[in-house]
């Protein structure tokens, strides 16, 4: 088996295993340092932790390796947003095509939609609910335009307003 999650509350079980959860006067014991990093925490995860959050033992005797991971960079999102063969990107490009237009992404573009999902601290979900806003009202646009050889270039402005598609238009065929 492979989960994965979030796990809510996962820190303050391991800190108090650990014995870091004692205060007043009676924080002067051993334990862990207050000031070590989430991730640090994290990293001393055991069996028994997972099983207090509130997965069941049998559950858990069937997960051979128990791992922390760390939170995406932006960098790390972009990839996920571009080099996956069904990469977000490149769906909402074969979008456009099927109504034969073209669709470019800036890379200052992909750089706020890839902050804008960090920001969010859902990992790479957060991806598709950034870019679905962003192109939700424009895929409602695509169908109504001429768009026979038509490129649109979503640049980082389209993430400041409410663009319509017609203010992405760069080129077409005609003009080129």
């Amino acid at each position: 088996f492979i989960c994965g999650g979030t796990f809510v509350g996962m820190e303050n079980i391991i800190r108090r295993r650990l014995g870091q959860t004692k205060i007043g006067f009676a924080s002067s014991g051993g334990g862990i340092a207050n000031d070590v990093s989430t991730a640090d925490v994290l990293s001393q995860v055991t069996t028994e932790d997972i099983v207090e959050f509130g997965l069941i033992p049998e559950l858990v005797g069937r997960l051979p390796v128990v791992t922390p991971l760390e939170p995406l960079s932006t960098p790390a999102l972009m990839r996920i947003l571009t080099e996956p063969r069904n990469a977000l990107i490149r769906q909402y490009q074969h979008l456009f095509g099927l109504e034969g237009a073209k669709l470019e992404f800036t890379k200052t573009a992909l750089e706020r939609i890839a902050e804008k999902a960090a920001e969010r601290d859902t990992g790479a979900r957060a991806l598709r609910s950034v870019i679905e806003g962003v192109m939700l009202s424009l895929l409602y646009e695509l169908p109504e335009l001429d768009n026979q050889g038509v490129t649109y270039v979503v640049d980082e402005n389209v993430l400041d307003g409410e663009l319509r598609l017609k203010d992405l238009r760069v080129a077409s065929k005609e003009s080129a």
